[in-house]
């Protein structure tokens, strides 16, 4: 048994002599269930990365809202590795349905928002999406790496 572990197991042992129990439980992952959730993420748009706008909104996030009820999402954000922030604007997700988070330029509505950037945020080789309530508290995230082929399902 190395160092570590010999530590851990004499501390937990310490803990249950005096009385104390520690609770392990893991997140499952139907825990966002009910909320407001990363579905997919469509991280490597379609044919070469030539930046024209077409190109850039073959490349979206899927934010789902699996509530009984529609949720105005105003102020959440989203946030990739290198720190790319899109703020959402006044968007009410219906019940049960997704907005897509394009990242180059559109009319936001019937589904759609668009980040307005001109290259792409979401890294094709490997990167994670971070959903963050408007208070600022993480909600969820998704990763992937090169070997998730270009989209990758969250829940």
């Amino acid at each position: 048994m190395n160092m570590r572990k010999k530590i851990l197991a004499t501390l937990a042992a310490t803990l249950l002599a005096i009385g104390v129990s520690l609770a392990v439980t893991a997140t499952p992952a139907s825990a966002h269930e009910g909320g407001i959730h990363i579905g997919l993420v469509q991280f490597n748009s379609p044919g070469s990365d030539s930046g024209s706008n077409t190109s850039l909104n073959a490349e979206w996030i899927n934010i789902h809202n699996a509530r009984s009820t529609p949720y105005q999402i105003k102020g959440w954000y989203i946030k990739d590795n290198a720190g790319y922030k899109f703020l959402f604007p006044t968007y009410t997700i219906g019940a049960g349905k997704n907005v897509k988070v394009h990242t180059g330029k559109g009319s936001n509505g019937g589904g759609h928002v668009y980040w307005g950037r001109s290259w792409y945020v979401w890294n094709n080789t490997g990167d994670k999406a971070r959903l963050y309530t408007p208070s600022g508290n993480f909600d969820d995230s998704c990763s992937w790496d090169d070997d998730d082929g270009s989209q990758k399902s969250c829940h």
